[in-house]
Formats: C-alpha cells, structure tokens, sequence
C-alpha cells in the first residue's frame, strides 16, 4: 500500500518537474525539449533502421533461394516470370506458337476466300453461258495463255510446305523473274521448253539476249547444264593467273571463235567489232594494264592502294572486267576482287575462273548482289560511260555507293565522254551521288579522231566516313 502510494507520488512529482522544465523552456524562448527528453526519438530511429535491414535480409534470401517472383495479372493475360528464366522461355515460345497458329489461320482463310472467289467466278461464267453472254477473255496475271510445264514453274508462286513463316512474312513463295520478261514472253516461253531431268539445251545465246534485255534475273531451270568433252584440271595457282587455259575447258559451238588461239589472235588482227578485242592475249596489252601511273588519263593500282592504309583494301568488284585481269593484279596484292562479265560471243566467264578468279554474270541494269557497306574497293574500266542512259548511270552509281564501305573507294577507269557532256551532265551527277574526290584526271580520247572532242576521265572517289 506504502509502495503504491509512493510510486503514484514519484510519479506525479516526476511530471511535475517535466511540465515545469517544458514551461520553463518555452518561457526562455526555446522551442525544443531539454536534453534529457531526447534518447525517445533515438531509440526509435534505431528500431526503425533494425527493421528495415532485417526485411532487406529476409528479402535477399527469399529471392536467391530460388523462388519464383510471379506479376499477378488477369487471368486472361499471359504470366510472366521475372526471375525464373525457363517459366519466361515457355511463356514466349508458347506466345510465339499461338501467334504463328493465328498466322496460319489467316493463311487458309485467305486460301479460303480464294477458293470461294474462283468458284463464285465459275458459277457467275455457267450463268452467264446460260443467258447467251459472250465470256471476257481470260487474265493469266499478264500471259496471253495459260502457263504450263516448266514455265508455269518459273513464274507461279509456291506455298510454303509449313505454312506462314514469319522470316518471309507469307505463305508463298515467289520465283525471281525479272519484270522486263513479261515483255518478251515467247523467247521466255522458248528458254523454258526443256526436259526436265535431261541436259539443258545449247541455248547460252538466247539466255544472254534475254538478260541483255532487261528480263534479269533468269528463272531456274531443272535441267543438267552441259561439259566440255575431255575437260582437264585448271593449272594451279599462281601459275593459272597468267596461263591460257587448255581449249578441252570450253564448250566452243557456242562462239564464233572454236579455240582461244583464234581469240587471243584477234588482237593481233585489224577490224572487226569485237567487245574487249585484246583482252585474251595474256602476253601482250594485257599484261601491262595498271602497272605504271603515268602521265595518261589512268592510275597504276600501287598507286591506289597508297591512298588507302595498308592492308585496309582486302575485297571488291571490278564492273564489266572482261577476261579478269585487274582481279589478278589485285590477287598478287593480297587482294579479293569479284570481276562481272558477260560471254559476248567468247567464254569469258569460264576463262576468268580457270585463271582462279572470281567470274559474276550480270548486267548493268542488275542491283549489286552485295549487301550494304562491305566492300572496300570497286573498280570499272569503260564499263560505265556515255553509253549508258544517264538515269541508269546514275542508279548505278548509287547502287556502288551503297555496297563500299564507309571509306571505302570507287575507281572509275577511263570513263569517255564527248567534252560538252562533262561538265554539263556527268560532273553533276557524280556530285549528286556524294563521293569525295580524292584523285581527278582527264585527258583527250584520240583513237577515232581528234575532231570526235572525246574525253577519258579517271577518278578516285571517296565514300565518306559519315
């Protein structure tokens, strides 16, 4: 009882003394408790901060222990596993599979609909015969009958066995043909009369004027092309570089010339029109092509290559290269050059590849087959020049600008021109095209006369870095 007593009066002393220094405080102007009421809000910080690193902990472990951490999301969405990586990979697969599903679906309704419109077609004619009309002449997407066979093959599309892929973004697949075909569909209709399985027929020629016309690329046909009778090995290399090749390497029926001794003396012969008349004599012109930079109006390879830092022109194209000789100069430099040429009535495609070398049979009017940005070096020598469509000109120079990389350079070689069109037509479009100068000669052409005012021009134009 004395103790309660006690203890209640402590108490009511001890609050008193509080209340007074409180009062006191405030009644001296200061606006915070005396110092022995502070340790309350310190042990209560402290307790504050315990908690929170004990979650943290608790936290830590529950995570690396190898939980699941699951987003709870309706019922209709798809779940998503923030830390479990095979849960996330099944949920994509399983995303992916319902999105390829529904591709699939549109696939066969489109088939559907298709089939549906062929048979309303069929019905609307079958009525129409009944009333006495006279049937609209049939559209074959642009042929004037019906394709069949090989041809029907070359131009139709195919359904991809699968269905829809989404690397394609169809069902279909369609063949490469090029657009002028549709214009010369009998000669195309005579390229794809062939037995398939057998060997293809000897019709080089007709596929050339075909691709010289514009209908490039050439369908594939499923036919054996044919060899050369008694073909032998080509020699090996460096030697193959600068050696004609055995005659037993060419299937010769097909070109005026029936061996390459009559070919390389061509050159040595006056008249005739013949495309690059001295390009086969490997002992003569030839031979000295690029080897010296002298006063004239081209470059010497070495020359080039200066420009550049060592070792950072490794690949590139010669354009219209004929038998591959600038490809061989750069080969002895370490160099990889892809030559495209043409058989004009003599096998340079096969002569360029048993010399090691790289042949491409394209036309001018074909985009590059390279993707953007990977060679270092593209080269042409009289290929590109006034007899070209300037608008296929300048696609043509776009279109090497776009296969160099950036600092990467192009050598226009001897490029002729009569001497009005210079300035009025060619230099703008170079500049149009944005290539950086590096190096600009022209010098009067005179091999047909002086009075013609013909032009060569040589430059070294750069791709800019930005």
């Amino acid at each position: 009882m004395y103790a309660a007593k006690h203890r209640g009066h402590s108490s009511q002393h001890q609050r008193q003394h509080v209340d007074e220094a409180v009062m006191g405080g405030v009644a001296n102007g200061h606006g915070h408790r005396p110092a022995a009421a502070r340790p309350a809000p310190r042990r209560a910080a402290k307790l504050k901060i315990l908690l929170v690193v004990i979650a943290t902990n608790l936290v830590s472990v529950y995570l690396f222990s190898g939980a699941s951490l699951s987003v709870h999301l309706p019922a209709s969405a798809p779940r998503i596993h923030l830390w479990d990586s095979a849960a996330l990979l099944r949920d994509l697969n399983a995303t992916r599979a319902a999105l390829a599903g529904a591709r699939a679906e549109l696939a066969a309704l489109r088939a559907q609909c298709n089939a549906s419109s062929h048979l309303l077609e069929s019905v609307l004619a079958g009525l129409g015969a009944v009333h006495g009309d006279t049937p609209e002449a049939r559209d074959f997407g642009g042929w004037p009958e019906e394709p069949t066979g090989e041809l029907k093959l070359a131009i139709e599309p195919h359904r991809l066995p699968l269905g829809f892929h989404a690397n394609f973004g169809t069902d279909e697949l369609f063949p490469g043909l090029g657009f002028a075909c549709r214009n010369f569909q009998e000669e195309l209709a005579q390229y794809m009369a062939y037995d398939a399985g057998a060997e293809c027929p000897d019709d080089d020629a007709l596929a050339l004027q075909l691709a010289l016309k514009g209908c490039e690329p050439l369908p594939r046909r499923r036919c054996r092309a044919r060899s050369p009778a008694g073909y032998v090995e080509p020699a090996p290399l460096p030697r193959s570089l600068w050696s004609v090749p055995p005659d037993t390497t060419v299937r010769w029926a097909l070109y005026t010339c029936k061996n390459y001794t009559c070919l390389v003396q061509r050159a040595r012969t006056r008249g005739g029109a013949y495309f690059c008349k001295d390009c086969f004599d490997l002992e003569g012109k030839e031979r000295r092509r690029w080897q010296a930079d002298n006063g004239g109006p081209g470059f010497s390879i070495d020359s080039v290559l200066r420009s550049r830092a060592p070792g950072t022109v490794r690949i590139g194209l010669d354009i219209g290269g004929g038998t591959g000789t600038f490809a061989a100069r750069m080969r002895e430099r370490n160099v990889t050059v892809v030559t495209t040429t043409l058989n004009l009535d003599a096998p340079f495609n096969r002569f360029v590849a048993s010399r090691g070398l790289v042949p491409l049979q394209i036309t001018l009017m074909q985009r590059l087959p390279f993707a953007d940005g990977v060679l270092d070096i593209v080269h042409s020598m009289n290929a590109l020049s006034n007899w070209v469509p300037d608008a296929v000109l300048e696609a043509a120079l776009f279109d090497i600008y776009r296969v160099l990389r950036p600092g990467g350079v192009f050598w226009l070689d001897h490029f002729f021109c009569l001497g009005p069109q210079l300035n009025a037509t060619y230099v703008p479009i170079f500049d149009r095209v944005g290539f950086r100068r590096l190096r600009w000669k022209a010098g009067r052409k005179l091999d047909l006369g002086a009075e013609r005012n013909e032009w060569y021009v040589s430059a070294l134009l750069e791709k800019p870095m930005t």
